[in-house]
């Protein structure tokens, strides 16, 4: 099995795996949380806008501690900073851009998937939550969804199941899963693997994996931009 990495260091390779699926000229939605960090790593030969549903078309990577404006935030309430050329709007204008599907790729983090694309990341019953935000319109509105996040939980339990047991924000809509551990695809056929991280198995994929899965006649090693 591979050595267990740090927290840090776990969100720092998935989000540079998840920046791998993005494209130049892309119209890129980053959720609150892990995906944010993307952002930091995004290539800089990429001609890329973040899109963010608070009203800002254009984020930048985050600030330095000098550059901080508490006026400035993304939908997650964290401070950002406003590419060259950044545009500014009300929310309705910015989910009217993602309900007209005018979003190419959307990065979100999630609490359970299940191998029929199905995305649980919106509340934990019982658990007090400010609303439930714009995942569920983003997820329907995008061309492309990706879900990143741990591949177990806390406890050591999947978060990849064969049905999905909290609340669904969407049925169906996730294109792909990364995690410190593996990349899969959602497939009319069932759940694909298609990259291993360094230093694990697939039978050790398998056994923290509730879903069943295919594994990739090519299947690779997870390579990130580092």
């Amino acid at each position: 099995m591979a050595v267990e990495m740090d927290k840090a260091a776990v969100r720092e390779l998935i989000a540079r795996r998840a920046e791998k699926e993005i494209e130049s000229g892309y119209y890129v939605n980053l959720g609150i949380g892990m995906p944010t960090m993307v952002a930091n790593y995004i290539d800089s030969d990429k001609e890329v806008v973040l899109q963010s549903e608070n009203g800002l078309l254009g984020i930048g990577r985050s600030p330095y501690e000098e550059e901080v404006d508490p006026d400035l935030i993304n939908a997650g309430k964290e401070t950002v900073t406003a590419s060259i050329g950044a545009a500014y709007c009300d929310s309705a204008e910015s989910f009217a851009m993602i309900r007209g599907e005018h979003l190419d790729l959307a990065i979100l983090g999630g609490m359970e998937v299940a191998e029929n694309g199905d995305l649980a990341n919106w509340m934990i019953p019982g658990k007090m939550i400010k609303g439930m935000g714009g995942a569920m319109d983003i997820v329907h509105g995008s061309k492309k969804v990706v879900i990143i996040m741990d591949h177990v939980n806390k406890h050591g339990d999947p978060k990849i199941l064969k049905a999905c047991r909290l609340p669904l924000t969407g049925k169906g809509v996730v294109d792909r899963i990364i995690t410190e551990r593996a990349v899969m695809d959602v497939t009319e056929e069932g759940l694909k693997l298609i990259e291993i991280a360094e230093g694990w198995t697939v039978d050790e994929i398998k056994a923290s994996t509730e879903a069943d899965l295919i594994v990739s006649d090519e299947l690779m090693t997870i390579q990130s931009n580092t």
